[in-house]
């Protein structure tokens, strides 16, 4: 069946045929070959089968092919062929457990499964009007989340962290403990030792029988890590029109910013800010917005930014957080100490978690900011044993209180949680810290 449906798209497309004029890097330039921007062409070559490949723009009168393999073999005069003038995955229930590619054909080895359904790559988001509210807690599995940063269905996060601070392990913990009913990975520009590696240890068999895991390695043409986004995104989107609730882990949506700046200065674009072209500002938000609640379900969304020299200011880290319902930064420091998950809880927010957690569990996610913040300030004095007991009353109980509240925010991860345990915890901690502040101070003499 599977067969049959790619032999049927390839007949029912227009015979539409171009030369090779010219390569210029990456890229090649056709003759005669008037097609949209977007269709998938076929190149032949001198030796070796023919390579497909995507039309990003035109110069002239030629049309700028973008190749998802390397140009080696090919010539001038070769014919491009048109494939396809839209593009489309195939989904289904069948591909939960399954690893696949940006193409959507399965590489675990476990051969193609019969999938009648189909996906365009390129949607249209949910129109605004037609988005549900968010109201109903999503449970992710991580404590210092579910507690303090508490999201819900439907919602759009990102997690900002620079190497090496346990990102990866994060979003694994995330797949196996989260209430979600499909969990869609989609790793883009990932380094191939790790994939296996994150399959294997962060990911697990438990939240690999409910995954679909898209990979896209940093090794392939940036045609296909921008393609792995958006059939991770598409996928999910067929989930959330069967009705489920779905959590999409996008690992990362800063490679898929590297690889469209790649294809949109090879299509001729300027380099704006920092080298990025306009291209990329302006494929984000399209990326990030077919996401969310629609009627029928829910695609929550958790997308990594990876931080140059951990600055969250730079320009991807900024487009991205302004475009997101919240965003939840790493801290190196934090992980060179052993503490993971490692979330800066002062520089992290939920825009929603107000409205979705209960009054009383918002007043003391409050009151637990408010004490890491006054230890944050005086840690200096109290690091050198310069501060006074009775100075500063939310100091002190900060102090008394600093191993609790640090083994509330740790979490080991095979130590599993969800929101009604998580804000039960919360509350305990922060009704100790109340009693304290409301403790009767001993007379100054």
């Amino acid at each position: 069946m599977q067969r049959f449906m790619e032999q049927l798209d390839r007949v029912m497309t227009a015979r539409l045929t171009g030369s090779v004029a010219q390569t210029v890097g990456m890229t090649a330039a056709v003759a005669g070959f008037p097609v949209p921007v977007g269709a998938l062409v076929e190149i032949d070559r001198q030796s070796g089968p023919p390579i497909d490949g995507e039309v990003v723009g035109f110069r002239d009168d030629q049309t700028l092919v973008y190749p998802l393999d390397s140009l080696a073999g090919v010539r001038r005069g070769n014919k491009v062929r048109l494939r396809r003038t839209a593009r489309s995955v195939r989904v289904g229930e069948r591909l939960l457990g399954r690893v696949i590619d940006a193409r959507g054909h399965c590489i675990d080895g476990g051969g193609q499964p019969p999938l009648a359904g189909s996906a365009p790559l390129d949607r249209d988001p949910p129109r605004a009007t037609d988005r549900p509210a968010i109201d109903t807690p999503l449970s992710t599995g991580i404590r210092a989340i579910d507690g303090a940063l508490t999201c819900g269905h439907g919602q759009r996060l990102g997690i900002f962290a620079g190497s090496g601070v346990g990102k990866s392990v994060l979003l694994g913990m995330m797949a196996r403990y989260s209430s979600a009913d499909v969990i869609v990975i989609g790793l883009v520009g990932e380094r191939g030792r790790e994939v296996n590696e994150f399959l294997q240890r962060d990911l697990g068999e438990d939240g690999r029988r409910r995954s679909v895991v898209v990979v896209a390695t940093s090794d392939q043409p940036a045609l296909l890590r921008v393609q792995a986004a958006l059939t991770a995104t598409a996928v999910a989107e067929s989930f959330r029109d069967e009705g489920k609730n779905v959590l999409l882990l996008m690992d990362s949506v800063t490679r898929f910013a590297l690889a469209q700046r790649e294809i949109g200065l090879a299509a001729g674009e300027p380099p704006t800010t920092r080298g990025y072209p306009p291209s990329v500002f302006s494929r984000l938000p399209r990326l990030v917005e077919r996401t969310g609640r629609s009627a029928a379900g829910s695609i929550t969304a958790f997308y990594s930014v990876l931080v140059e020299g951990d600055d969250t200011n730079e320009p991807i880290s900024d487009a991205v957080r302004g475009l997101l319902d919240g965003h939840i930064v790493l801290s190196r420091s934090l992980a060179t100490r052993g503490h993971y998950p490692a979330i800066h809880l002062l520089e992290s927010i939920s825009r929603l978690s107000h409205a979705l957690a209960p009054p009383e569990v918002a007043r003391q996610v409050t009151l637990l900011r408010e004490l890491l913040s006054a230890y944050r300030d005086h840690e200096d004095l109290i690091s050198i044993g310069a501060y006074r007991a009775g100075t500063n009353p939310k100091v002190d109980v900060a102090i008394a209180l600093r191993d609790p509240i640090d083994q509330y925010l740790r979490q080991t991860m095979d130590e599993q949680s969800d929101v009604a345990a998580s804000q039960a915890a919360l509350g305990q901690l922060m009704n100790q810290a109340s009693q304290a502040l409301a403790a009767p101070k001993p007379a100054k003499t």
